[in-house]
């Protein structure tokens, strides 16, 4: 099993963007609109690469050494660590779980940045996903938000990245993340770069709904990272403005999520653009047919990692209240049913909105009247969210408003 290079000590040489030719040729100009449109439907104008793997440049994605703390534990110890965190793999050839961070054999520039974090060990999805990523296997991830799935394909990610030849000139990412929505990109894309820095790695974020200049500058300075939602991604595809000609890590973030809004049209036109010889790392949080089938077309001889219960179900012991009213009176409803729930010492609640606009206006509302509330959404800075959640987790601040997306990273630490 190949071991770590020099390139993951430090990586303290710049990293080399500019001068020579595009190293796949191909010309990176190209027309304005996009992503359908006038034009039809989004994708439309892109065609479905056809490869021939003895052409392309060969490429390196086992990376895995077990510790041997790991090689010592018996079946019987990595059966019960399993049933006790509540995971279950099916598939071939699945890597033992690690139980502590330095068992993942990490090289030195990502345990630096753990170790500054003081975290005690590594979630249940992380204790069997690193393994399973590192040794450079396909994968599907079933886990809810906070279990955190981010940096489970993020460090991996970084790892396969610094094994990879530098960026040149025309080159598109190495990895691509792939997300339902803007603030779910933001909220990866911040722990992508907080993480890459350490090794001089540029990342971006695509969505829709903001100005397209920046985001091309970045895609045209070249990034290993790129975060995107699926539509702005075509935009630039079909633009000319990047290419995936050397993506050789792909990440579907919240698939399920994705299918919901509509997405697999869009995700089956950007995975035509990718070599099928790829890493492909899938999440999700619920199992239904039509992800189970998104699978089986994108994913090769892949592991199903399945943390926590197989069958979603309400918490019984959460007392859920479904009020439906208009406009006018949902507002008073609210009150008189926080002053109800409220009522009782140490409740918590968690109001739930649509738009950041509503969080902010119904949080200064309700402390203006009196009560302890606390806003969270994707506009906010991590470290503003972090201590907003700390305020709620202590009782500090009982009523937190968020919006829905937010409300995926509720828990979510480490990421």
């Amino acid at each position: 099993m190949p071991g770590y290079s020099d390139r993951d000590r430090g990586r303290d040489r710049d990293r080399g963007y500019g001068g020579g030719p595009p190293r796949f040729g191909g010309n990176r100009g190209g027309g304005g609109g996009g992503g359908g449109g006038k034009f039809g439907n989004p994708g439309d104008r892109l065609r479905k690469k056809h490869w021939n793997l003895d052409e392309l440049p060969k490429f390196e994605k086992n990376f895995y050494q077990q510790h041997p703390d790991v090689t010592r534990r018996s079946p019987q110890e990595v059966e019960q660590y399993r049933r006790t965190k509540i995971i279950t793999v099916k598939g071939r050839d699945c890597p033992n779980p690690i139980a502590k961070f330095h068992e993942a054999s990490f090289p030195s520039y990502v345990m630096d940045v753990i170790n500054k974090m003081n975290w005690t060990d590594p979630t249940p999805i992380q204790a069997q996903g690193w393994p399973l990523a590192l040794s450079g296997k396909d994968m599907v991830g079933i886990a809810q938000t906070g279990s955190g799935k981010t940096l489970s394909y993020l460090l991996p990610a970084i790892v396969h990245i610094n094994h990879q030849p530098f960026l040149e000139r025309g080159d598109g990412p190495i990895c691509l993340v792939l997300a339902p929505t803007r603030e779910l990109a933001q909220q990866v894309q911040q722990v992508a770069a907080e993480y890459g820095r350490a090794s001089r790695l540029k990342t971006t974020c695509i969505y829709g709904g903001a100005p397209k200049g920046p985001q091309i500058r970045d895609l045209e300075r070249g990034v290993e990272i790129c975060i995107a939602t699926p539509g702005r991604l075509i935009d630039f595809l079909e633009a000319g403005k990047t290419n995936l000609r050397r993506c050789t890590y792909l990440v579907l973030d919240e698939a399920d999520r994705m299918l919901d809004m509509g997405f697999e049209p869009q995700i089956r036109k950007i995975v035509d653009q990718i070599r099928p010889d790829r890493q492909t790392l899938m999440w999700s949080a619920t199992w239904p047919k039509e992800v189970r089938q998104l699978a089986e077309d994108f994913l090769k001889e892949y592991v199903q990692i399945n943390v926590g219960a197989l069958q979603l179900s309400a918490n019984h012991n959460i007392l859920q209240i479904v009020d439906v009213c208009n406009d006018g009176e949902k507002e008073n409803k609210l009150i008189r049913l926080l002053e109800e729930i409220m009522s009782e010492k140490e409740n918590k609640t968690i109001i739930f909105v649509e738009t950041k606009r509503r969080c902010d206006d119904l949080t200064r509302r309700m402390r203006r009247d009196g009560w302890p509330a606390m806003g969270i959404h994707g506009d906010k800075s991590q470290q503003e969210r972090d201590w907003v959640l700390n305020e709620f987790k202590y009782g500090k601040a009982p009523i937190l408003i968020a919006t829905d997306v937010a409300s995926r990273g509720l828990g979510q630490y480490p990421p």
